[in-house]
């Protein structure tokens, strides 16, 4: 009987409640000093968005009596529903009876109501009052009271955490005075780096290169458009895909440890990183939207490892670096989420002087870690003005904020991507797209206020699995007729040589089995010499993130097609052709934004609809290909988004938005108002996404945190959301 109650008593608790682990990395706390968290998954949503989703993985709030073979009703208010111990007066316990007559220990239902539950645990009543527990002592009873549901307030959300030695935030600080308090002139107070973990990685790494690991080798494959053409024909704008494929890195996500916590993203054969977060705390993110925006920070702060660096930057009226780049190690965690946690909003929208003081983050640190990003949030409007080098000032004029180190436009080797999300129905999306796409970063939509912490979760994914870095593809025409015609990169910067006979493409960072398509097309032109003719050589260098070494691939991989006397009816490529469709329905987006930005709305649905016909004609639509089907539906989307203006203004233009920048990266951005999770499963996204993503539906702080669903793990392709089980 003892060990049934065990194992109820373990289910409901940890649904219930939850606490921020303590990870034992190099500072493990005593057994006083607790640190009290939050449940950070399958909470009800707090959205006022509710929508029916495709597929459900979050876990249960309460186990229902078939899966846990126990049933709690109102016979029950003896035992509390929450800890399963008795209920006695006299025994030291307050006791809180809710309106719907059921009991709880006060300390135990404050604990789990605290980050906005309100429903009964053993009935799923809906409570008009909660109780609350404030952090501070302020009467007779601890500062225990009952607080109406006319919430959120900023400080339900906070977590109580242990007072650390010589803490560099008080977490008890209103927000105001941390814009008051001076600041250094010039930001090099950053934590030094592990050099010893440095020299570790560098040394396996190496031992990878010598035993032929995988690790670090990267795939090309090249593909023309048909395999042959008549000696006596020419073929104009003749395409030739090429096809990269990231390697695979050693990291893995650990689900487990001896303590049962969540444990740090292994750090074995992968980059460290350092990460600013430059976070909106103006007034519109009051309430529900800055509470989850501090749940979405502890979870990236919690997967960070000892080797990656983080500051967090906030920004209303003005901005402020709440602390410089600091290891996540015990230490650096608590003070972390110490920072995040003392956050108030209040004040104006002023997104040029978050993103100014981020970049001054990076630009002067005293050391550097292999990948640098920053992350930028904003819910509202940029209210304030951009001050160019001579003086003048531009409403939004965004460009001159990203210096030469980390713009992509001025040809230097170093590009310090900004992510930039856009939270909300009221954000200036087309200031945040044109920030990340100017710094070599994307652009996501969070419509819907539930899925801020998995649109992190996929971003920090790629962030902390990168193995490729100052990518470099070269084409050279082997032929001596031949001339490049064009390369189609999307956003990425391509150059040709005057003669046309040399071209490059500058790819930058990917991630661990990341792919990248691009197309380059050359005149070819009728030639009764031999069977075969020779196009072009493509080759690839980039630099190793870990050894910090230059790799040039040894092999060049040639592009040949057959010149025979007559062909048969050329088939044209699907794996070609299935890349025509998306570059050209990111340069029918474009079109089509222009058109509505102009007040033609209705030309702007035309020229969508007229490309979805156009695109279900193709071969690779006809064949079934599943890229070319989601490109249909997600135009279709963008047409019901330019219904109307109120419409466009509020969700059409974001949303195009950010299709536009994850198909001209090729890279995975969140976007819509699904209120499920799983949507964010699209192109692009990578396994280490897709692990991360999965991470965030089902994972609970202070429990370990299960694999995602194997149809989660495996719905890579663009479009497809795994189906209910």
């Amino acid at each position: 009987m003892g060990s049934k109650w065990r194992k109820a008593k373990m289910t409901l608790g940890r649904n219930l409640c939850v606490y921020v682990p303590h990870v034992a990395e190099d500072e493990p706390p005593s057994s006083s000093e607790v640190l009290v968290g939050r449940k950070i998954s399958g909470s009800p949503s707090l959205s006022p968005v509710s929508r029916k989703s495709d597929c459900h993985v979050t876990m249960p709030m309460t186990p229902t009596p078939s899966s846990s073979g126990l049933r709690l009703g109102r016979s029950s208010k003896r035992i509390c529903a929450i800890c399963l111990t008795t209920m006695k007066p006299g025994q030291g316990h307050a006791i809180f009876t809710a309106e719907c007559s059921h009991s709880f220990h006060f300390h135990c239902i404050t604990s789990n109501v605290k980050h906005g539950n309100q429903i009964c645990p053993v009935c799923r009543a809906k409570w008009k009052e909660i109780p609350f527990q404030s952090p501070v002592p302020d009467g007779p009873h601890g500062g225990a009271r009952i607080s109406s549901l006319n919430w959120p307030q900023d400080d339900a959300w906070t977590t109580v955490i242990r007072r650390l030695p010589s803490p560099r935030l008080d977490a008890n600080r209103h927000v105001s005075s941390l814009f008051q308090s001076p600041e250094p002139g010039v930001f090099d107070d950053d934590e030094h780096l592990d050099r010893q973990h440095d020299a570790a990685e560098k040394s396996s790494s190496t031992l990878d290169a010598t035993d032929n690991n995988p690790v670090g080798k990267m795939e090309i494959r090249t593909v023309p458009e048909v395999s042959a053409v008549p000696k006596s024909s020419s073929h104009d704008d003749f395409s030739i895909l090429i096809h990269l494929k990231a390697p695979l890195t050693g990291s893995k996500l650990s689900t487990s440890n001896s303590q049962g916590c969540l444990s740090s993203v292994s750090q074995t054969s992968r980059a460290p990183i350092d990460l600013v977060t430059v976070l909106d705390i103006s007034g519109s993110m009051a309430g529900t939207k800055l509470a989850l925006l501090k749940r979405a920070m502890g979870f990236v702060i919690q997967n960070l490892g000892p080797s990656d660096r983080l500051s967090v930057i906030a920004f209303s009226s003005t901005a402020r670096r709440l602390f410089p780049l600091r290891r996540m190690t015990y230490t650096g965690r608590q003070h972390a989420l110490q920072s995040v946690n003392s956050l108030i909003s209040n004040g104006g929208t002023n997104i040029a002087e978050g993103l100014k003081k981020g970049v001054k983050v990076l630009l002067e640190r005293k050391g550097k870690n292999p990948v640098s990003s920053i992350i930028l949030l904003s819910d509202g409007q940029d209210t304030y003005t951009v001050s160019s080098p001579d003086g003048s000032h531009h409403q939004k004029d965004y460009h001159t904020l990203l210096p030469i180190s980390i713009n992509q436009n001025g040809g230097a080797s170093l590009q310090i991507p900004v992510h930039a999300f856009g939270f909300g129905a009221d954000h200036d999306s087309a200031s945040l797209h044109s920030i990340s796409e100017n710094s070599g970063g994307t652009f996501s939509f969070v419509e819907a206020e539930s899925v801020i912490q998995d649109a992190f979760a996929q971003c920090i994914g790629g962030l902390l699995s990168v193995v490729v870095q100052e990518l470099q593809i070269r084409v050279e025409c082997t032929h001596p007729s031949l001339r490049l015609g064009s390369i189609k990169a999307g956003s990425y910067r391509t150059s040709l040589t005057t003669n046309a006979r040399e071209g490059c493409i500058e790819v930058g960072d990917l991630y661990a089995e990341e792919e990248r398509d691009f197309l380059v097309s050359v005149n070819i032109p009728p030639d009764n010499g031999r069977n075969e003719m020779s196009l072009l050589k493509v080759r690839c260098i980039y630099r190793d993130p870990i050894t910090k070494e230059m790799v040039n691939l040894d092999e060049d991989h040639e592009v040949k097609i057959q010149r025979p006397e007559t062909t048969g009816q050329l088939v044209v490529s699907i794996e070609v052709d299935r890349q025509r469709n998306r570059l050209r329905a990111a340069e029918v987006m474009t079109e089509a934004r222009a058109a509505a930005e102009g007040g033609d709305l209705s030309g702007a649905v035309s020229i969508l609809e007229n490309f979805r016909r156009m695109l279900s004609e193709t071969v690779s639509a006809q064949a079934g290909d599943r890229l070319c089907v989601a490109l249909g539906a997600e135009l279709k989307e963008m047409q019901e988004r330019m219904a109307n203006r109120r419409v466009y203004e509020t969700s059409g233009r974001a949303y195009v938005l950010s299709g536009l920048s994850s198909h001209s990266w090729q890279r995975a951005t969140a976007r819509g108002d699904s209120t499920d999770s799983a949507s964010l499963v699209q192109a692009y996204q990578t396994p280490s996404m897709v692990d991360m993503v999965g991470r965030s539906q089902t994972m609970f702080f202070g429990s370990p945190s299960p694999r995602p669903p194997k149809n989660l793990r495996q719905s890579l392709s663009f479009g497809e959301r795994p189906r209910p089980r």
